[in-house]
């Protein structure tokens, strides 16, 4: 696809969770634990309150359409900050001082006195009803030539367990947020984008690893489209699919709309009860409806059930809005029949509803007369905005599996923000700006283990990138080879991961322990795999190595190794210089790994020798 030509444009948010000792507001720990663990619960029914203005931000009206008891699980490790019922504690200094690390290294510019802002937030992520949020810094560059619009700390929102259940413990946890400027325009650029901001966060070695701990928001617009906000995408590998997808999806939308003009389409105006239509129906879900409600849409038949996503339709759109007012879906005559309802029955609904060919019918049920009338209305709403000058509908969606996105709410307005009153303003003078360190970036790191430590470039770039960094930095200052360091840390602990070996019970201190011995030859590097695996096993690495790598002098070893070699002359003899492999590997079994392979590689090679010379 020709994006430039699509007039494709993007921005993105980053959210990156900081590595501090306690929360952005109390001083609990950062840590998350097991659901299982949580100590108590509560329970909250969150509304949206007004702005300043006396206004209530759009979006938290979508999200107040149903009335919803939202569950919390607290744990010894949570206070009543987080409950919502203690006033906050002052702004984490740690947090803040990352912040402006990081705003630094994009070279922005601090704000003179840091204000805590309250975010509108009613979904049950947050039991105050808002997200305390702080405006940081402005104005970064990009290497790409585009900026960073704004760098914000605020509280991580709570972890859904499932459904309306939430778990308190990620609730408050330092947030970064950076904002960009819209400036990419192909998804290959986008990605490339958030890789770079990535690789910056990760290089103050003070932000959280792991799935979940880093999401992007994906703002995309198209010509003729709409700027649509793609929340929580996790998986970096995944930000160009979601735009191309969200690319696809704008274009679909205002194909629709073409046709439907062309058509001469509209909405109808009548609601219409089909519920005794549907009496003795064998679909499930038409069964347990209180309420069954239809809407007829002329000159929309084909259309409703058109891809405009991988596994997505304009119907599902309409579905997604239905949603929001309890119910599970829609069915609609570009489906039928299907689940249950009978072709003989969409014959009949067509009759009552004075369908035409060219028309299609909305089926909505809801548990009751008003949630059927809740979710008719936001149909019919959905489908006027497809007619309409705008049909692609400025929104906030969420990411699906393999990238598609689906349907969240619309996008706020300015009435999300209002003042913190329980926070003090934090003043940022040139004296503490200028006081800030910034650290070596990832891949001026990379740059440097290649050029001072002889390491091959692609090994250089994923050990930089590596969540063990800072442990090769610290064998690295004290003396252990970067090849031997790098090997262990980056293939060895892998490999036996991988084989079922509990890394996580290897200490950095045991890593450092077996590299020594090592090092000062009383352990050879090929019985490192072992020893680790003992020692995540439970063995102490004193044990291990006495256990699996004794002490063997060299005298020992060249008797060993003549031995060996006096035992398989005829094979010697046979292979030539080619029996040095296998003998290696029965040298290396008898030694059980307690020698340098160099070392027995030299005196095997001398003992084959003297066997060809005599021959």
């Amino acid at each position: 696809m020709d994006y430039k030509d699509a007039g494709l444009t993007a921005g993105i948010e980053i959210h990156q969770q900081l590595d501090t000792k306690e929360k952005l507001f109390c001083h609990c720990p950062t840590t998350l634990l097991d659901n299982a663990d949580h100590t108590g619960e509560f329970f909250r029914y969150l509304r949206a309150t007004e702005s300043e203005m006396g206004q209530i931000d759009r979006a938290a009206q979508e999200e107040m359409k149903r009335v919803r008891k939202f569950q919390y699980y607290t744990y010894k490790s949570t206070c009543l900050v987080e409950n919502d019922e203690e006033p906050p504690a002052p702004l984490n200094e740690e947090a803040l001082g990352l912040g402006l690390t990081i705003a630094k290294l994009f070279g922005m510019t601090p704000i003179p006195q840091i204000h805590v802002m309250r975010k509108l937030v009613i979904d049950g992520s947050n039991t105050s009803g808002f997200q305390r949020t702080a405006l940081v810094a402005i104005n970064g560059a990009l290497p790409n030539g585009g900026s960073i619009e704004t760098l914000c700390i605020e509280e991580e929102a709570a972890q859904r367990v499932k459904d309306d259940i939430f778990s308190l413990d990620r609730l408050g946890i330092p947030l970064v947020e950076i904002t960009t400027s819209p400036c990419m325009h192909t998804p290959e650029d986008v990605q490339q984008v958030a890789e770079y901001i990535g690789m910056v966060l990760r290089s103050t070695g003070k932000v959280k690893r792991g799935l979940g701990t880093i999401r992007q928001d994906v703002n995309i617009s198209i010509r003729d489209g709409a700027r649509v906000e793609i929340k929580g995408v996790q998986e970096l590998d995944l930000i160009a699919e979601v735009v191309r997808r969200e690319v696809q999806r704008q274009q679909s939308l205002l194909a629709i709309h073409a046709e439907l003009i062309k058509r001469h389409a509209s909405v109808g105006t009548e609601q219409t009860d089909v519920t005794d239509l549907f009496r003795e129906t064998k679909s499930t879900v038409l069964k347990k409806a209180k309420k069954i409600l239809a809407l007829v849409l002329p000159g929309f038949a084909g259309l409703v059930g058109r891809e405009i996503q991988p596994g997505r339709r304009l119907g599902t759109e309409m579905s997604d809005y239905a949603k929001k007012c309890g119910v599970g879906g829609i069915f609609h005559t570009d489906e039928l029949p299907a689940y249950g309802v009978t072709a003989e029955e969409v014959v009949r609904l067509r009759d009552f509803v004075h369908a035409g060919e060219h028309d299609a019918v909305i089926l909505v049920s809801g548990a009751s007369a008003k949630q059927a009338d809740c979710a008719w209305h936001q149909v019919a709403g959905r489908a006027k905005v497809a007619l309409s000058d705008k049909p692609v509908p400025e929104e906030t969606r969420k990411m699906l599996e393999e990238g598609s996105t689906a349907y969240m709410r619309p996008l706020p307005g300015a009435e999300r923000m209002y003042p913190e009153t329980d926070v003090l303003p934090v003043r940022i003078n040139s004296a503490r700006w200028n006081a800030v360190v910034v650290p070596e970036l990832l891949t001026v790191r990379a740059e440097r283990f290649t050029r001072d430590l002889g390491l091959d470039p692609a090994v250089s770039s994923q050990m930089a990138f590596s969540g063990r960094l800072p442990l090769f930095e610290r064998a690295i200052a004290e003396g252990i080879k970067a090849n031997l360091a790098s090997r262990t840390l980056l293939a060895t602990i892998k490999e036996i991961r991988r084989d079922g070996a509990d890394t996580d019970r290897i200490s950095d201190d045991a890593v450092l322990a077996v590299l020594h011995a090592v090092g000062k030859g009383t352990v050879a590097k090929e019985a490192v795999p072992e020893i680790l695996t003992a020692v995540a096993g439970g063995s102490t690495v004193e044990a291990a190595m006495a256990k699996l790598a004794p002490s063997v002098s060299r005298s020992e070893l060249e008797a060993v190794v003549k031995k060996i070699v006096a035992d398989r002359a005829e094979f010697i003899v046979q292979k030539q210089k080619a029996a040095l492999g296998p003998l290696m590997g029965v040298v290396m079994a008898e030694v059980r790994g307690s020698v340098d392979g160099k070392v027995v590689s030299e005196i095997l090679k001398k003992e084959i020798e003297k066997v060809l010379g005599g021959k």
